[in-house]
């Protein structure tokens, strides 16, 4: 195994299509390739391996599905950019199918990120996503992370339970939503309503600003509720990806999956 293949654990798991290549997801890094393997619900299209670990997918019986293509690591490093930690794994997928917003049944909840940037935060928000079934997560192509190896490394695997859907203009999908009857509730400090005092019905979408900016303001006006979070104790805000945790929680109590 050489110094490239060593470096890094985390890998790096990109959920947004590559260049010129709008139906194809690269995901690289041994623990985010092994669990796109082992995700019955991932489309693969191609994946390069070196000697080494190629090996190490035999040794632990992790069935590609799709030819194997031995590589030098040099090549795999020609596909990525100069600071990628591929340990000697590169896969080619079709992104996860997500549901079509007219689509969604009564049990779903989406969330929708607003220009979200930090992806310590944003893999802390899959991971919580994947383990209140959350149907999808919507961000914007612009102002937010693709999937880099911290996020991947803060999902701790969410990323093959929950799509990721980049868009390019948030106030336009919103508008869908709505025409396509998805609930759309803006979680906000100064919301005239707590969100557990606030009706909420599904399929629903729970909206999230950046920290310090919060919702931008047609992100705001395209909600059909505001709602805050009431903190009992000194501190009156959490950490965002702490806020959907606790939203999620809360609005599972009504939405029920």
């Amino acid at each position: 195994m050489n110094d490239r293949e060593r470096r890094g654990r985390q890998g790096h798991h990109r959920e947004r299509p590559d260049s010129g290549t709008p139906d194809t997801v690269v995901i690289y890094g041994w623990h985010p390739v092994r669990e796109a393997l082992q995700n019955p619900a991932r489309t693969l299209k191609r994946l390069l391996a070196t000697e080494n670990a190629a090996r190490r997918l035999a040794e632990e019986n992790i069935q590609a599905g799709i030819p194997l293509q031995i590589v030098r690591p040099g090549e795999i490093d020609r596909l990525l950019t100069a600071d990628s930690i591929h340990q000697g794994l590169y896969l080619e997928t079709a992104p996860l199918p997500a549901p079509a917003f007219g689509e969604l049944r009564a049990s779903d909840i989406v969330l929708v990120l607003d220009q979200i940037t930090d992806p310590h935060n944003v893999g802390a928000i899959v991971r919580s996503a994947a383990a209140f079934s959350v149907a999808a997560i919507i961000t914007t192509e612009r102002h937010s992370p693709s999937a880099t190896g911290v996020l991947a490394k803060s999902a701790s695997g969410g990323l093959e339970h929950v799509p990721i859907v980049s868009v390019r203009n948030l106030g336009d999908t919103l508008d869908e939503m709505g025409d396509s009857g998805v609930m759309r509730v803006g979680l906000d400090s100064e919301g005239p309503a707590t969100l557990e005092g606030t009706p909420l019905s599904g399929p629903l979408a729970l909206v999230l600003g950046a920290e310090g900016k919060g919702l931008r303001q047609r992100t705001r006006s395209l909600c059909d509720a505001l709602a805050r979070l009431d903190m009992p104790g000194a501190i009156k805000s959490l950490n965002v990806s702490n806020a959907a945790a606790l939203a999620l929680y809360v609005a599972r109590q009504q939405v029920k999956a």
